[in-house]
């Protein structure tokens, strides 16, 4: 069974592009550049998974590994990547076997890691020193909108840049949007972990009450959905909740660390964050119990 589900791809020139991070969203976002027609040479730190992806996606482009971030963005017009943090992403950036050293001049690296604004500035700062375009891009929609190939995109850098990879990108999209200027894309993704951390909190007590109740929490859930406590989070995971379920994906100890990251920024510029650093501590608690890769909807497991 193929790791993702193929889509009808818009039209884009095939080009030369390297991906760095094959994960559980990486792995997929590569498989949609291959199959959109793009020359892909992908890179991890488990040599392994690069030959399962290659294995996987031998089309007629010749997809490729590379031993190094270097070497895989050698010939690269994009260099794309999602790893895990600030320092996986500078490893896979920076030093003598860093894509950077590596990258062609002109060459535009995206970073699709939810990591600080920080450092997406700096790293921003880096590549221009050296002839290179960076855009931080940010992704949501989970392991699913990656293997659907339908992700929310949100992008902080140069306007030039910008434009030159949103057709390529939105291979694995359904929208690619340009945010503002270097770190706006992760301080977009900030917010968005913001809302869903909030969300996921009321529907875990909504549903908690609900059984306390005695109500039919299915039906529950089919009827607000109609209304106005509709959403997402709601529709996709509210049942699953019901039936004790927390495998889709993204882990709790991932959301911990882009709640700390949205925390981090707000000692920086004053925001008043108590939900979230509230959720966050219940987050720890789930941790606790030993739901580190328990999905982020697991919130409910503290309230039973």
């Amino acid at each position: 069974m193929s790791s993702i589900q193929p889509k009808t791809y818009e039209s884009s020139p095939p080009r030369n592009v390297a991906f760095l991070g094959l994960g559980v969203m990486g792995y997929p976002m590569a498989g949609h550049l291959a199959l959109a027609g793009h020359r892909v040479t992908v890179y991890n730190r488990s040599a392994a998974k690069s030959a399962a992806w290659g294995a996987e996606f031998a089309v007629a482009n010749g997809p490729a590994c590379a031993e190094t971030p270097r070497l895989a963005a050698a010939d690269a017009d994009m260099v794309f990547c999602c790893v895990g943090n600030d320092d996986d992403l500078r490893s896979v950036t920076l030093g003598a076997d860093g894509a950077f050293a590596g990258m062609k001049p002109g060459a535009v690296f995206v970073d699709h890691t939810t990591a600080s604004a920080n450092v997406a500035r700096e790293l921003y700062t880096a590549a221009k020193n050296i002839g290179l375009q960076f855009i931080d891009a940010p992704v949501s929609g989970g392991q699913a909108g990656a293997q659907n190939g339908a992700l929310t995109v949100m992008c902080g850098g140069d306007t030039a840049a910008f434009d030159s990879v949103k057709p390529v990108g939105m291979a694995f999209s359904k929208a690619f949007t340009l945010m503002g200027k270097s770190g706006a894309g992760q301080l977009t993704k900030m917010v968005n972990q913001i809302c869903i951390g909030g969300l996921v909190q009321g529907l875990s007590e909504a549903i908690a009450f609900g059984q306390k109740a005695g109500l039919d929490v299915n039906q529950v859930l089919d009827v607000i959905g109609k209304g106005a406590a509709q959403s997402w989070q709601l529709d996709n995971r509210g049942k699953t909740m019901v039936a004790d379920k927390f495998d889709f994906g993204f882990a709790v100890d991932w959301m911990r660390k882009d709640l700390g990251l949205a925390l981090d920024e707000a000692r920086r510029n004053g925001a008043r964050l108590p939900v979230t650093a509230l959720v966050d501590q219940f987050y720890a608690d789930v941790q606790a119990m030993g739901g580190q890769r328990w999905d982020t909807s697991s919130l409910i497991r503290r309230l039973k």
